[in-house]
Parts: C-alpha cells; sequence; structure tokens
C-alpha cells in the first residue's frame, strides 16, 4: 500500500506539471485565433495574413515535432520543455510590437519551432516514469488540457484588447517555463523523474513495410482530415461565428468557449463510450460512424440558417471528427507497441496533421472571400466524406487494430 501511495503521489506530481505545461502550450497557440477577428477590425491585418500566420505556424510545428522528437529521447525534459515554453512566452510577446506581416509571420513561426519542443519529452517523461495506468490517464490529461486551454485563451481575448492579450500570455508563458524547469529539476533531484539509460546498438532499424501494412498510409490520410477539423476549421469558428453567423465579438468568444469546453470530454467519451462499449473495440465501425455524423451534420449547417441551431450542429461535426481522432492517437497509435516504432508513427502522422491542418488553413483564408462560407462548410463536409470512404470496410479484424 505504501508503494502504491508512493507511485501515485508521484504520478500526480510529474502528471500534474506535465498537464499544465501543455495546458500553456496550447493556450498560446490558441490565441492568436480568438483575437483575429479584432485584429482584423482594428488594424490593417486581413484574413489572409492571418491565415498565411497560421500556415508558417504549423508548417514549422509539424517539421519541429518530428526533430525535436528525437532530441526528446536524448536530452532531459526541463531543458527542451523550460526553454520550449519560456520562448514561447518571448515571441507571444514580441507579437504586437512589429506592423510588418513578413516580421510577424516569421516571430509567429518561431513560436511554432519553440511549441514543438514541449509535448515528445513531455510523453516521455510521462512514459518513463509512470505506471503504463497511470501514464494513460496522463494521456487522457493532455488532451483534456488541449481543449480547456481555448476558452482561456478566450477568457484571456474578453479582458484584454488582442495587444495586451498577447502580452500577458506572452509573460505567463516565460514565468511558466522558469517554473517547470525548476519542478522537473526538483522531479530529479527526488526520483520521480529518471532517465533510462540507452544500451549502445539497442536502436532497431525502421521497419517502414511493417507500419504500411499495419495501415500507415490509411491512418495518415485520417490524420490529415481530422488535422483540418480540429486545427484549421477551429482556428476559424470564432470568425465564422462573428461575420457568418453575426454574433458579436465578445458572444462568438463565448460560444466558442463552450464549445471547446464540450470538446474537453472528447477523448473519454471516443474510447470509453464509442470505441470500447457501443462497437466493442471495433476501430473501423467507430471512424465510419463518428465520420458520417460529422459528415451530415456539416451539411446541416449549409442547409440550417437559423444562428443558434446552426452552433449546434458545428459543435457536434467537431465533437464527432474529434472522436475520430482521439481513436487515431489513443487507440491505434498504442497498438503498435510490437513493432517498436509507437514514437516514429506517431510523429509522422502528427506531423502530417499539422501540415494538412497549415495547407488548409491557408486555402479557407483565400475560400472566406472567394468562394464564401457557404461553398468552404460543403468542403468541410466532403472531408468527412472522404473519411467515411477510408474507413471502409468496416469489418473488425484485430483488438485495438
Amino acid at each position: 500500500m505504501k508503494k502504491l501511495s508512493h507511485e501515485l503521489k508521484s504520478a500526480l506530481a510529474l502528471g500534474t506539471m506535465c498537464i499544465i505545461s501543455y495546458l500553456g502550450c496550447y493556450l498560446a497557440r490558441n490565441l492568436l485565433s480568438v483575437v483575429t477577428p479584432e485584429m482584423v477590425s482594428e488594424t490593417s491585418f486581413t484574413y489572409e495574413n492571418i491565415g498565411t500566420l497560421s500556415t508558417v505556424y504549423m508548417v514549422v510545428y509539424a517539421f519541429g515535432q518530428l526533430v525535436n522528437g528525437r532530441i526528446g529521447d536524448m536530452l532531459r525534459a526541463k531543458w527542451l520543455v523550460g526553454i520550449g515554453l519560456f520562448f514561447t512566452g518571448v515571441f507571444n510577446f514580441m507579437m504586437p510590437l512589429f506592423d510588418s506581416i513578413f516580421v510577424i509571420t516569421v516571430v509567429y513561426g518561431a513560436s511554432g519551432l519553440f511549441q514543438s519542443m514541449i509535448y515528445a519529452p513531455l510523453m516521455r517523461s510521462i512514459a518513463e516514469n509512470t505506471t503504463a495506468h497511470y501514464a494513460h490517464r496522463c494521456a487522457l490529461g493532455f488532451s483534456v488540457a488541449s481543449f480547456l486551454a481555448t476558452p482561456a485563451a478566450s477568457v484571456v481575448s474578453m479582458i484584454f484588447n488582442w495587444k495586451y492579450a498577447f502580452w500577458v500570455c506572452g509573460g505567463a508563458m516565460m514565468l511558466l517555463g522558469v517554473a517547470c524547469y525548476v519542478c522537473f529539476d526538483i522531479f530529479e533531484r527526488r526520483g520521480i523523474v529518471k532517465y533510462k539509460e540507452r544500451v549502445k546498438g539497442e536502436r532497431q532499424k525502421a521497419d517502414y513495410p511493417l507500419l504500411i501494412k499495419r495501415g500507415l498510409i490509411r491512418f495518415t490520410i485520417i490524420a490529415v482530415l481530422t488535422g483540418i477539423t480540429r486545427t484549421s476549421v477551429v482556428f476559424w469558428t470564432p470568425t465564422y461565428l462573428n461575420t457568418y453567423l453575426g454574433f458579436s465579438d465578445d458572444i462568438s468568444a463565448v460560444i466558442f468557449s463552450v464549445i471547446t469546453v464540450i470538446k474537453a470530454v472528447n477523448p473519454y467519451v471516443a474510447i470509453l463510450v464509442v470505441y470500447e462499449k457501443l462497437f466493442k473495440r471495433n476501430m473501423n465501425l467507430s471512424l465510419l460512424i463518428m465520420f458520417l455524423i460529422s459528415a451530415v451534420t456539416f451539411f446541416g449547417m449549409f442547409l440550417v440558417s437559423e444562428p443558434f441551431l446552426n452552433v449546434l450542429l458545428l459543435t457536434v461535426a467537431l465533437f464527432t471528427s474529434g472522436c475520430a481522432a482521439s481513436l487515431l492517437f489513443s487507440v491505434w497509435c498504442p497498438s503498435l507497441a510490437d513493432t517498436g516504432m509507437v514514437s516514429t508513427a506517431t510523429g509522422f502522422v502528427d506531423a502530417a496533421s499539422y501540415l494538412g491542418a497549415g495547407v488548409a488553413n491557408l486555402l479557407f483564408a483565400n475560400a472566406i472571400t472567394t468562394i464564401g462560407w457557404g461553398w468552404l462548410i460543403i468542403s468541410w463536409s466532403a472531408l468527412m466524406v472522404v473519411g467515411i470512404l477510408i474507413s471502409l470496410p468496416f469489418k473488425k479484424a484485430k483488438p485495438d487494430a
């Protein structure tokens, strides 16, 4: 019992620090989205400029994940996470200081690079220093933190104008970076965090044909589709609420916060209810139904003009597409443990997710002023139809496969 108590306390301490760090990372990531309407109305920046900013960020973040994922296995987490959080804060603080779109793009891209230093080392710390049971709970905590960061960003945007929002967020991130470094250092001294020694020649050769056989191509496409909805569509949601549905800036921020709070329970519903209870661990059928509901509700947004009913359809569409993403990262990726390439596959599909979202973000920014919101909504529904086709056949092959 004493040993269990010690394990629980260690997991709580480490897990809490990691989740707070991840929450801070997502707060910085979502801030631009919620202040976009105000920035466009008060400055010379256009929606196309904001789309460029977010696209550059996503591309830099995706490539940074591939590199920093590897570095995260070589250096201690306190260095990567501490530096990543601190300089994310520095570059967020710099955002309101320049009027040049080129300079702002470089600054925001640099923020994305430092944010890419955070997630992989945190996951390594959790995986190597807690039992599988606690590691799984912490992984769900990461998902919840990523969702809760959006309403937190909305609250900041409602309290401060867009310039002060970046300054407050930047200052908080710098403090969090220092606090994270200090906490990890204390954890190391107390033995809560230990780093396993790597045996020379232990690393296995990457067997990409095996990953392809296990569905890498198929799940990469699913990662791109869900990445577009959970990142790009969510990014433009405050603007959609404001410019298409006619809600005020403050009301749009409140609605956006409510949507993201609802999405916060997404991982639990996707895994514990949809996958395990409803469809008895049938991955293909679970994915197919989630994509089907999302496609129908996105299309319903095109047909329904009543604002609050439209918001309800949007919420369901984002929630179910998010369930598909949770199935990908929480079921398929861990199922590759026997291949010895979980990290390789996870890094690849996550990078593909953000690269797809980055390209889509740029296209969406231009589509708002060219084809209009109506056809853009149709394109969102069409993407989910692709997900339906990718999920076929829905015959169950293997558990967790």
